[in-house]
């Protein structure tokens, strides 16, 4: 098959969004299949065997780590050029709308999936009232699919429940070979806790953004005076954490990426995740992979992922102490949380890459065989 995939955002940006594209692009060139990426520009041209086509943008003004790239005639051409079987949007907004348009003016098969709970995070950006409005929006762009996939149940629940129609599951995904529990390392936990290596060591990785509520960390990190934070990534509101946390024992890592992430997942006592946005909560996956019990928001994506009490606790988000109290008995249970670890390690086993990537190559060959049927007269 012939995909030509647009998506608002892709390498060289890390986020969970990212590195599930790209890996999903690595194993659809693995299985024969020819990919042409339409993305912000970034600076590459190709990636595993995929040629990426960058479209120049500008930084959205309320998140500059994305860039809003504008559609332009030579889209057009270079897809008449690729010659496609089909196309698939990713979170479609600015560009999505390209992918849009071509997919009907040529006539071709369109994907779109859903990824990034933006109508949620509107509030955090003091825009509550305009979540209507984007669902609207949201609803009148998936609704020209033939297909639209969303990764986790509560997900798909929501999207029908809005109006969007035929919705499917994409399963979730994880790089078991890199993320492992024997990546422990010592050296990584006295950086992460900055040279307190027998502190209990709570982790956070992620995009440093308004939705995904990392304030909330802090009274848990105050209930537990000899713990220890290390909160990996960037992003907008990074100042504003490093003043909300500026009284506690924080460390901002910044960016870790390969083997450094995958040994900060392995050497943490526990991953906590306050956010209540997630559509699934990828980093989740690396974490339990890496063997590292959860600590997370019983909200969208994430009980798919996390059952409470076996590889990882559960808490309300609309309870101000359930975080506490569940990081609590994480970090007071050590028999306990070595049995955690270990069921958090066997659930991520249960999802790879190369399976989640030959369920998308089934949809698009059932879409693809759909549109080769005779139309009844």
């Amino acid at each position: 098959m012939r995909i030509a995939l647009f998506t608002e955002t892709f390498l060289p940006k890390v986020d969970g969004i990212v590195t599930r594209l790209s890996h999903t692009v690595d194993h659809l060139q693995r299985l024969g299949n020819q990919v042409l990426v339409f993305s912000p520009d970034g600076g590459l041209t190709e990636y595993r065997g995929a040629k990426i086509y960058g479209v120049s943008g500008f930084p959205l003004p309320l998140y500059p780590e994305l860039k809003l790239a504008l559609p332009r005639p030579s889209i057009g051409q270079a897809l008449e050029t690729f010659q496609p079987d089909l196309v698939h949007i990713v979170n479609p907004a600015v560009l999505g709308l390209a992918g849009l348009y071509y997919a009907k003016s040529l006539k071709l098969p369109l994907v779109a999936s859903y990824h990034t709970h933006l109508p949620k995070y509107l509030e955090h950006y003091g825009l509550g009232m305009l979540e209507g409005v984007l669902w609207e929006l949201l609803k009148a762009m998936h609704n020209q699919a033939e297909l639209n996939l969303c990764t986790s149940t509560a997900m798909q629940e929501e999207l029908t429940t809005h109006g969007i129609e035929r919705v499917a599951l994409w399963q979730r995904g994880v790089d078991t070979e890199l993320f492992q529990p024997n990546l422990t390392s010592q050296e990584m936990r006295s950086h992460l806790s900055q040279g307190h290596p027998e502190s209990p060591l709570l982790l956070y990785v992620g995009r440093l953004s308004a939705e995904k509520e990392i304030d909330r960390i802090k009274p848990v990190l105050e209930s537990i005076p000899e713990a220890r934070l290390a909160l990996v990534g960037d992003g907008p509101y990074r100042l504003e954490l490093e003043r909300h946390f500026a009284d506690t024992p924080t460390h901002f890592v910044g960016y870790l990426t390969g083997r450094d992430l995958a040994m900060a997942f392995a050497s943490a006592d526990a991953f906590i995740f306050p956010s209540r946005t997630e559509t699934l909560g990828l980093v989740l996956l690396e974490a339990m992979a890496a063997g590292c019990p959860v600590v997370a928001a019983r909200a969208g994506g994430i009980p798919d992922i996390v059952t409470d009490g076996v590889n990882g606790y559960l808490f309300d988000p609309t309870d101000e102490r359930g975080a506490i109290g569940a990081t609590q008995r994480l970090l007071s249970q050590r028999h306990e949380c070595e049995t955690m670890r270990q069921n958090a390690r066997d659930e991520a086993e249960r999802w790879g890459w190369p399976a989640a990537t030959r369920q998308l190559v089934s949809y698009y060959q059932t879409i693809l065989a759909a549109q080769s049927l005779p139309t009844a007269a």
